[in-house]
């Protein structure tokens, strides 16, 4: 497939503002699908990682791609490689953001690079999105989006689990029930999360748990222990979790960093990350 990368480059320095009320119910909607005894009221800080679920982009039903996804052409470029992960994120939290605090999210694509990996070509998009209130800027975030070919009939070969040294573990079943409440709370109707004939049409074992999912319960199981406001988050997806296969979450604390990682029901690691309390 040829690629015109110079067309796709001309959408850098676009830029993408959604404003929101910040109202109670999705927190408390997103309190529930995490399974927390109670959730955040009008005033509270919004634990990190939460913001994913305000600030929803509200495409019409007809702008919407076969993938579930809206169609490329718009803020997103139309890269023509069908598989979509986000990949991962690094985010610095300036300050508290606070439920019923109006505020509004600001977007923008910084960069595009095209390159051949083993499984072919791939596209790397970086997206750079603010979230800003009355007071100011309150959180920054760098989004690494990465494009891929379609599925191709090898089999990539077994890794060894790692063995690796945790404070904490904490087991995960990611039901489908959980996958469906996580794509409604941020409007996302990608079916590799919804429709299981689709998930393995494209090259998965079933329906993929959401990396921003995952990496919401890596922030809140170090929120759970480490008990501080956080002053930066960063995750790296490695390899993609199935619905209905248990996995660990896991987290160790070494002074202002806590190192964070989930394990598949194969004992590999599927996503780092880390959180730090540096102040």
């Amino acid at each position: 497939m040829t690629i015109d990368v110079d067309h796709l480059r001309e959408w850098i320095g676009r830029k993408e503002t959604v404003m929101d009320d910040m109202p109670v119910f999705p927190a408390r909607a997103m309190a529930a699908t995490l399974d927390l005894s109670s959730g955040p009221d009008k005033g509270d800080a919004l634990p990190a990682l939460w913001h994913w679920i305000y600030f929803l982009s509200l495409h019409r039903q007809s702008d919407i791609a076969e993938d579930g996804h809206a169609r490329r052409g718009g803020f997103i470029p139309p890269v023509p490689l069908p598989r979509r992960m986000f990949a991962g994120a690094q985010i610095e939290f300036h300050r508290p953001i606070r439920i019923g605090r109006p505020a509004r999210r600001q977007a923008v694509i910084e960069d595009l690079v095209l390159k051949q990996g083993r499984s072919g070509q791939l596209a790397f998009l970086k997206i750079r999105v603010d979230v800003h209130d009355d007071e100011g800027i309150a959180l920054t975030e760098d989004q690494n989006i990465v494009y891929r070919e379609a599925p191709k009939p090898e089999v990539e070969a077994a890794a060894p689990p790692e063995q690796r040294t945790a404070d904490w573990r904490e087991v995960i079943v990611p039901t489908g029930s959980l996958l469906f409440r996580y794509s409604a709370l941020i409007f996302n109707a990608h079916r590799i999360h919804l429709d299981r004939d689709y998930a393995r049409h494209e090259g998965y074992g079933g329906l993929v748990v959401h990396g921003q999912l995952v990496a919401t319960m890596l922030a809140e199981l170090a929120r759970r222990h480490a008990g501080e406001a956080m002053r930066g988050f960063r995750f790296r997806a490695i390899r993609p979790m199935i619905n209905d296969e248990p996995f660990k979450l896991c987290g160790r604390r070494t002074g202002e960093v806590v190192n964070l990682w989930a394990e598949s029901a194969s004992g590999l690691v599927a996503m780092e990350a880390e959180a730090s309390y540096a102040t």
